[in-house]
């Protein structure tokens, strides 16, 4: 109760009948009256001044009600006011959220962006705005279907914004799965109490092709003359708005491709086949913060041919020999000519034709060419060298365009129907010490030939035909002068072989011609004699090799050789001079018993006679080195993940591979790693290393991975593989 004044109210709204406020009255008034905004339901009780409410306020029907009170005397007339008396109504939660539309339809596109907004869903609610009561959340309470374990698309609780998940992104494929059911629901009191209430909703998507995609290989004509840049290809991201852009998978001075804001692919310029035949190069698309949209795609051109280059001849001037015994069609050579275009088409097919022969005697078609190959043959009787010694042909190469001119020389060469003649029939004796240097030449020799000089029927090849079983020596010969040099090839050895009785030919390199043979003309004897010099001692064997492991101790006996003297003296091995394999001094013998890492033996006989050997001493590995991880190929896998994916590690190991039969793997006693990662067997030296979830981050992570070569002995190592997670182009290729 009170005065009657000014006042506020505030009413839930709802609620039913109530009182709000007793007025007293003050003499002289004895009444009071209401009016305004009574919505039927508000009033005031004239006498007592009670003022109340028949009924109940709706907060979304009028939020405000505005009255004004005056108080009356007896006759009626305003004794006080009229004063101003506001309710205020205050809104409850008592209106359910509403969708706009009774069902959505959407369309994603395959490839697209997770997160990326493909639609809207939108609810109102009655109530407040600046309450609880009307703050919407948004959620999918089904996905239908669901093939996988988590959800394909995901929901703005607060917008109502429909995106793919990041296993949408990868996942959806109109090929598999064309269209899906998602049931959205909104809740107010902004979804946090159990007694907000609830409206559903179905909504329809369908799966498209991603408009992303990679144009099938692009070809163009070399050497266009159409006005440039032309357009070749276009590609379109699945968003909207989104920025072009061209990057080089090859470093060239000048990539001869540009791409427009509309996605539009263009030649900057004519191509030549000749220079380059192919341009490989990625496409990708970035938002206006510069991140990538779309995996890059990349872009394959081939540069087709047109016949722009003339056949070449591969030489200036091409020259055959042809014996005068070649029989009619006989292959005497090939005329060879060359395309720049591309091999095996149509504008590099060539084709040969003889266009003239100088001379033309005695006929003027003694050659033929054959079109396809320019393979030369005689078309009739052999060639006489009497008649003509050289014969000029000019030979037309073309191809469906251009024509070029090949010379060609043909040299008729002489038979060989001559045997070389030996000037001495019998070189008599020469006497040799048995000590003479290899290479030294103890006598010279000639034999003459009645051929054409310089050619292979006058050429004599001089060699030992009898007498010399060891080839002792051998016979040079002088291709100018057709002298022979006879030098020692072999030690002598005056205690083996004191006498050779030579017999010696003289041959062509050129076959004889059909009724022509070799006799004794061509043939010349030789005595030689070995006269004795006292030789040093020897070992038994020119070479010593043997094995031994690689942690063999020092002083280890390594193997005895034994040596003699040929001409049966007594020998001893009185001082060793040793290097290693790098040159270093190594330890020495005594008694013929060799160390370990002697490698070279001196033996003497008295002051004045020594001899050396060579040991070639081979280590066998042992099982010292620890095994590694192989880096020729980072591990990585492409972002985001889905989990399960693997890659193949390789471990090596720098012994010999005798020492192992097989490499172990296994990750380290770690939590995060045995949480995170999985290890395999795939073979002897690889091992799958696999995710064990889908919650990785775009980084790069260690992995503590324990290898054994299983040797003997076995060996164990702890390495940390570095594992990239990171984004891919569409070659599946860390970006």
């Amino acid at each position: 109760t009170g005065p009657l004044k000014d006042m506020n109210f505030s009413v839930l709204e709802g609620g039913g009948p109530r009182i709000l406020h007793q007025f007293k009255l003050e003499p002289p008034a004895v009444s009071f009256r209401t009016s305004g905004e009574k919505a039927g339901i508000i009033d005031i009780e004239p006498r007592t001044g009670i003022l109340y409410i028949n009924g109940s306020l709706d907060w979304e029907t009028q939020q405000v009600h505005k009255l004004q009170v005056e108080s009356l005397d007896e006759s009626g007339e305003k004794v006080e006011g009229p004063y101003a008396v506001t309710i205020y109504v205050e809104d409850i939660n008592d209106n359910p959220p509403k969708f706009n539309q009774t069902k959505y339809y959407g369309v994603v596109r395959q490839n697209s962006r997770p997160g990326k907004p493909f639609m809207y869903v939108h609810a109102t609610d009655r109530d407040d705005p600046t309450t609880l009561h009307a703050q919407l959340s948004y959620s999918i309470l089904h996905h239908f279907p669901n093939p996988y374990a988590e959800m394909l698309f995901q929901i703005d609780n607060a917008t109502g914004a429909i995106s793919p998940s990041r296993q949408g992104s990868y996942y959806l494929d109109p090929q598999k799965q064309d269209s899906f059911i998602l049931v959205v629901s909104v809740k107010d009191m902004a979804g946090t109490t159990a007694n907000a209430f609830t409206s559903s909703v179905d909504v329809s998507i369908t799966v498209k092709e991603s408009l992303w995609k990679a144009p099938p290989t692009i070809y163009i004509k070399e050497n266009s003359t159409q006005a440039h840049p032309v357009n070749i290809s276009k590609v379109q991201s699945n968003e909207p708005g989104v920025i072009y852009g061209i990057f080089e998978r090859e470093k060239l001075p000048r990539l001869p491709f540009s791409i427009s804001e509309n996605g539009d692919i263009y030649v900057t310029q004519p191509l030549d086949r000749e220079e380059k035949d192919a341009y490989t190069f990625y496409v990708v698309s970035k938002d206006n913060t510069g991140e990538l949209v779309d995996k890059p795609l990349q872009i394959h051109v081939i540069v087709e041919d047109i016949n722009d280059n003339p056949p070449v001849c591969q030489q200036d001037l091409t020259i055959i020999e042809v014996q005068e015994n070649e029989q009619e069609g006989s292959n005497i050579g090939t005329v060879f000519a060359t395309d720049m275009d591309e091999k095996d088409s149509l504008n590099s097919r060539l084709h040969f034709q003889i266009q003239s022969q100088e001379p033309e005697f005695p006929t003027n078609n003694l050659f033929y060419i054959q079109q396809d190959t320019g393979a030369l043959q005689l078309t009739g009787r052999s060639l006489s060298k009497r008649e003509s010694a050289k014969y000029f042909l000019k030979v037309l190469v073309t191809d469906p365009q251009f024509e070029t001119i090949c010379n060609v020389e043909v040299h008729v060469i002489d038979i060989n129907d001559q045997i070389p003649i030996f000037k001495n029939s019998d070189y008599g004796s020469v006497t040799l010490a048995e000590d003479i240097p290899i290479g030294s030449l103890i006598l010279e020799i000639e034999a003459t030939d009645g051929d054409e000089p310089a050619t292979g029927s006058s050429l004599i090849i001089y060699q030992v035909k009898e007498g010399d079983p060891n080839n002792t020596f051998t016979i040079e010969t002088d291709s100018e002068t057709n002298r022979g040099f006879i030098r020692i090839n072999k030690a002598l050895d005056f205690e083996t072989m004191p006498v050779y009785n030579l017999v010696i030919n003289a041959t062509n390199p050129e076959p004889l011609v059909e009724g022509v043979e070799y006799n004794s003309s061509s043939l010349t004897k030789l005595r030689v004699s070995v006269t004795n010099v006292d030789e040093p001692p020897a070992f038994q064997k020119p070479f010593y090799e043997t094995e031994v492991s690689e942690d063999i101790p020092v002083n280890t006996l390594v193997m005895t050789v034994e040596a003699y003297d040929p001409e049966g003296d007594s020998v001893r091995v009185s001082k060793m001079v040793l290097k290693d394999m790098q040159g270093k001094d190594a330890q020495y013998l005594a008694c013929g018993k060799i160390l370990f890492l002697q490698n070279s033996c001196l033996l003497r006989r008295g002051m004045s006679q020594k001899s050396k050997a060579l040991l070639t001493l081979h280590l066998r590995d042992v099982n010292d080195n620890y095994p590694q991880i192989a880096t020729d190929y980072p591990a990585f896998f492409c972002y985001p993940v889905s989990g399960g994916e693997r890659t193949l590690i390789q471990a090596t190991d720098a012994d010999e591979q005798f020492f192992y039969s097989k490499f172990t793997f296994s990750l380290a006693d770690d939590v995060n790693a045995r949480n995170n990662w999985e290890i395999s067997k795939f073979n002897a030296t690889h091992a799958y290393l696999s995710l064990k979830h889908a919650n990785f981050e775009e980084k790069v992570y260690d992995v503590p991975i324990i290898l054994n070569d299983n040797g003997k002995p076995p060996l164990e190592n702890k390495v940390n593989l570095k594992v990239s997670i990171c984004k891919c182009s569409s070659e599946n290729a860390c970006f």
